[in-house]
């Protein structure tokens, strides 16, 4: 990772918050680096959202202590806010206002001067000119999401906390997304995404996943799926419920899932693995070979022995 990351713009040991008797984080530790794109996952109500919040100074942990952007995240919450874009799932935006005069209200709120070419440099890098008098209710979700993005950055942010920011956005779309949110950190910007599609996730530096709460894995990708010890063995040619049944009962069997004619076969125990899916397979006169364990295949395993520890 270039050395410009090394600086961390949000260092924080042992958040925790609690709603009632319920604890929604639980002695969260987070280093992030300058530049850095992390993923936040898990499953829902797991505590992403709530982390993000507690880091950016919109709610007060419980217990723990930490800075984002070199400020105290208890006493010193509005200068984080102040220098942080934050994208919601929801659009939030004026529908029956244009673009442009949105963008314009965003710049008021925030006192950028001078106000117009604030505005028209906005307009342009997120490409959003030509559609500058179009009302925002008419957009498309990938164009609200464009406009929603625009807002977020255009006070020139030194942090960027996206809340699930592409759900219901086609793939054209999100990938020009992710291109726009790579530039900016390739530009300094730090951004924390909390997401649960794993290609956006593989799109990230570092992913943390939180479950209950608690953070249960993190690193690159590959570290993340390398740590699970899973193996992959793919059956090519017979994606039938009868055979995905059987493979289902074998023990050293933990995930069957259909891709398309193919079944994918994960497990821990490579040897065990091996031996009872090829023999299956060799007795149907199927085609199976070892296949690459997905990061989608790590969230299950991480979700279910989450849910089995909440028992």
């Amino acid at each position: 990772m270039p050395s410009a990351r090394r600086d961390n713009v949000i260092e924080v040991r042992g958040l925790t918050k609690r709603f009632g008797d319920k604890t929604v984080v639980d002695n969260v530790d987070l280093q992030v680096g300058r530049g850095e794109i992390v993923g936040f996952l898990g499953p829902n109500g797991s505590g992403k959202t709530t982390t993000i919040r507690l880091i950016c100074g919109l709610l007060r942990p419980d217990e723990g202590e930490g800075t984002a952007l070199g400020f105290d995240i208890r006493s010193q919450s509005a200068e984080i806010k102040a220098r942080t874009g934050y994208m919601t799932q929801r659009f939030s935006f004026y529908e029956d206002l244009t673009i442009r005069e949105n963008l314009d209200f965003v710049a008021r709120l925030y006192d950028l001067r001078p106000r117009r070419r604030v505005v028209d440099e906005t307009l342009a890098r997120l490409g959003l000119t030509d559609r500058r008098n179009q009302l925002a209710g008419t957009l498309s979700g990938g164009w609200k999401q464009r406009l929603a993005l625009a807002a977020c950055v255009m006070h020139q942010p030194e942090l960027l906390l996206l809340d699930e920011p592409t759900a219901g956005v086609d793939p054209k779309a999100r990938r020009e997304f992710w291109d726009e949110i790579h530039a900016l950190a390739d530009e300094g910007l730090t951004v924390l995404v909390s997401t649960h599609y794993m290609d956006e996730a593989e799109r990230c530096h570092r992913i943390v996943y939180i479950a209950y709460g608690t953070v249960v894995a993190r690193g690159s990708v590959a570290e993340v799926v390398a740590g699970s010890g899973l193996k992959t063995w793919i059956v090519h040619g017979d994606g039938s419920g009868r055979l995905m049944k059987e493979l289902r009962g074998l023990p050293s069997v933990e995930q069957v899932a259909p891709f398309g004619t193919d079944i994918h076969v994960v497990g821990e125990d490579a040897a065990a693995l091996e031996s009872c899916v090829g023999a299956i397979a060799k007795e149907r006169g199927l085609k199976a070979e070892p296949g690459e364990t997905s990061l989608e295949d790590v969230f299950i395993r991480l979700m279910t022995d989450a849910q089995a520890r909440e028992r």
